[in-house]
């Protein structure tokens, strides 16, 4: 596809040039690099603004060590708005063990480095620099989330509200489109930025409770939450029953003399405006200024991919969306849908195949009920954990008659689903035809689901459905794939060291995985981010819901032990998975019998019953001709014999190691002298 740079917004004055502008509108600054697609944030705003006839320029990963880069394409007119990217700039810069990473996929050529730590603050503070008294509005995730004085995992320690630190005017939180619309007019009408103080779904900082024009409700200060422990908690659950459109009060919290105010947040977008966003002319490719760098690597995972939806009620506890994109759906129409597919059909990448048609959940397609569009959410209540509503609705049929359609189109072969689906959700459809077409039509070789743990009281913790739950799932599914001879694995995402899971716990996931036949081969320990109410529970060891306390892991060793026994069979991991278990008092595990995870003499005993198929084997959902949907686990010669339960075989006297076999390929022998 042939691409130029005035496909694309302006990112240098030459491109400015190009097009006849002596000046511009707003200067839009991302920690990604410029990939014009509308997974991203920045682009979908600039987009936004262009077509409400603004003339946006961006500046991409710009060197925050140089004033003068942010100086490259001269002073906007109106503003300057700031994101640090699609994702948190910490998460991007360091794994859950604080270790710096090696690589940013959402950075020309996968290269790390190219934004800074807090990227959101940093970069505000040199737009004040250069700039000085020009609005900055800082948003996207990172500013979202950032909103209230909160808990930073890699200061480890509470800090402001991101507004006071970045010296920024306004925060938009949320998606964002409604707000900067909104603020864009004002300023473009000559309204100064410090007199925008009504606009749904943003923050300023104020001196007088009275310039907040909302119902509020105060939570404890910053300087409060830093103190006492009770007191975050109380103020973390108060910021998230009130992220609500419908009954929402605005949120005001001092800090020192100073006091952030925060409106409710705006509505989601009806469907007509999501459709009109979603079709906005983005060219759906990263700039071609990465070419010679390696391109993007991001843009892989979403450039045959539509996003159908968007928020989640699912409201897992360590899920940061309920706080940005909020807990009721929207959805665009089958219409604009099936539009975008046809256009991704004339690509001259496409191949045929539709990689998701999803969202933050793939199969929420409506409001969990209708009384949520007129009373608001429910505020002492999830809507499928650790029970599913009696109010839920949970019709799958709109959603099924999208994806027959798109099977439909001429050029596409498939159409899958890789979003995260809710199982649960799934469950509570008495119908069971979008369960059935599921494994017909949309499964890429493998279905991602997410249990997160077999223990209820850890799941309840998660905010996650009951395991029981996902056993029924995990029998329909084999059930479904026998019936239409697939061979499909069912692949859980699992988590270790979420705050009220305790080692024995962590004793009683590798016994359920051991006797489901499975063992995972990558695993996730709890990463705190910002706002989550999980997050405050590892933080405060109180679960701000009950104001209970709770059991939090926070010993590196003790999370290093849990993570190991979700994969006890690797020989690197004996150590910890033997010290776990004499810890837990669970030495009945290591030994030679059904149920035990590590032999006394350093083997891998088996995990099955006498008669049954090694582990790995079948537990998972059987395919086509009795075929395993789970991926065997190759069978070691240490491994115990069938009949577990049986002593190891004595060594009798005399016994030598085998001799090794003499190689007859051709070729390959001893070498000629």
């Amino acid at each position: 596809m042939e691409q130029t740079n005035t496909k694309f917004l302006p990112v240098s004055k030459a491109d400015m040039a190009e097009r006849g502008w002596e000046e511009y509108d707003f200067l839009l600054i991302t920690g990604d690099a410029y990939v014009d697609h509308p997974s991203f944030g920045s682009a979908i705003i600039s987009r936004l603004l262009e077509r409400e006839g603004y003339r946006v320029a961006i500046l991409a990963q710009p060197d925050w060590r140089r004033p003068q880069s942010f100086t490259a394409l001269g002073r906007p007119r109106l503003g300057v708005l700031i994101s640090s990217g699609n994702i948190d700039s910490m998460v991007a810069h360091y794994t859950v063990a604080k270790k710096r990473r090696h690589d940013d996929a959402y950075s020309p050529g996968n290269r790390a480095g190219l934004r800074p730590d807090h990227a959101v603050v940093v970069y505000a503070n040199r737009v004040r620099e250069v700039f000085r008294d020009i609005p900055v509005i800082i948003g996207g995730l990172e500013a979202s989330l950032r909103r209230f004085a909160h808990y930073d995992y890699w200061d480890d320690k509470v800090r402001r509200g991101v507004l006071f630190d970045s010296q920024a005017d306004l925060l938009v939180y949320g998606m964002g489109e409604r707000a900067t619309k909104e603020i864009a007019a004002r300023l473009a009408s000559g309204t100064p930025v410090s007199d925008i103080r009504d606009v749904k779904g943003t923050a300023y900082i104020a001196k007088d409770p009275a310039e907040c024009v909302y119902p509020k409700v105060e939570v404890a200060s910053y300087e409060a939450v830093c103190a006492d422990k009770r007191s975050y908690a109380e103020a973390n659950m108060a910021e998230y029953r009130e992220h609500d459109p419908i009954v929402g009060r605005a949120i005001l919290q001092r800090h020192g003399g100073d006091l952030l105010v925060v409106n409710p947040p705006a509505m989601p977008l009806t469907t007509a405006e999501l459709d009109a966003v979603a079709e906005l002319p983005y060219v759906r490719e990263p700039h071609p200024m990465y070419d010679a760098l390696g391109g993007v690597p991001a843009i892989e995972e979403v450039r045959f991919s539509v996003a159908h939806n968007r928020g989640c009620f699912g409201a897992c506890n360590f899920c940061s969306l309920a706080f940005h994109q909020g807990r009721i759906i929207s959805a665009r129409s089958h219409e604009s849908v099936i539009r975008e597919v046809t256009a991704l059909t004339k690509h001259p990448g496409f191949k045929g195949y539709i990689h998701d048609v999803g969202g933050p959940t793939a199969n929420f397609r409506r409001p969990a009920c209708q009384k949520q569009m007129k009373a608001g959410l429910c505020k002492n209540r999830a809507c499928l954990s650790p029970e599913a509503c009696p109010n839920l609705d949970a019709d799958h049929t709109d959603y099924l008659m999208l994806l027959r359609k798109l099977r439909e189109i001429p050029g596409v072969k498939k159409v899958f689903i890789r979003s995260g689906i809710r199982y649960d959700f799934m469950m509570r459809d008495k119908s069971g035809e979008f369960c059935a077409e599921l494994v017909k039509h949309h499964i890429s070789g493998q279905l991602k689901v997410a249990p997160e743990h077999c223990v209820n009281g850890v799941l309840d913790y998660m905010g996650k459905p009951h395991i029981e739950v996902y056993e029924k799932f995990r029998h329909k599914y084999e059930r479904l794939n026998q019936k239409y001879e697939k061979e499909q694995y069912l692949v859980p995402y699992l988590m270790s060291s979420h705050p009220g899971c305790t080692l024995e716990d962590a004793v009683r996931l590798a016994e359920w995985l051991n006797a489901s036949g499975r063992q995972p081969e990558q695993v996730q320990d709890f990463y705190p981010t910002p706002g989550t109410l999980s997050t405050c529970m590892y933080y405060t060891g109180i679960d701000p819901r009950t104001m209970q306390q709770v059991f939090v892991p926070t010993d590196p060793h003790d999370k290093a032990m849990q993570r190991a026994l979700m994969q006890w069979k690797r020989p690197e991991k004996r150590a910890l998975v033997q010290e776990a278990l004499r810890r837990a008092h669970r030495e009945d595990l290591i030994g030679y019998g059904k149920g035990c995870l590590l032999r006394p003499n350093g083997g891998a005993p088996y995990a099955h019953r006498a008669g049954e198929k090694p582990a790995g084997r079948g537990k998972g959902g059987v395919g086509a001709k009795g075929r395993p949907s789970d991926r065997p686990d190759k069978r070691g010669k240490g491994d115990a014999p069938a009949g577990a339960g049986r002593p190891a075989p004595k060594r009798k006297a005399g016994w030598a190691a085998p001799k090794p076999k003499k190689n007859t390929r051709p070729g390959r022998g001893k070498k000629k002298l």
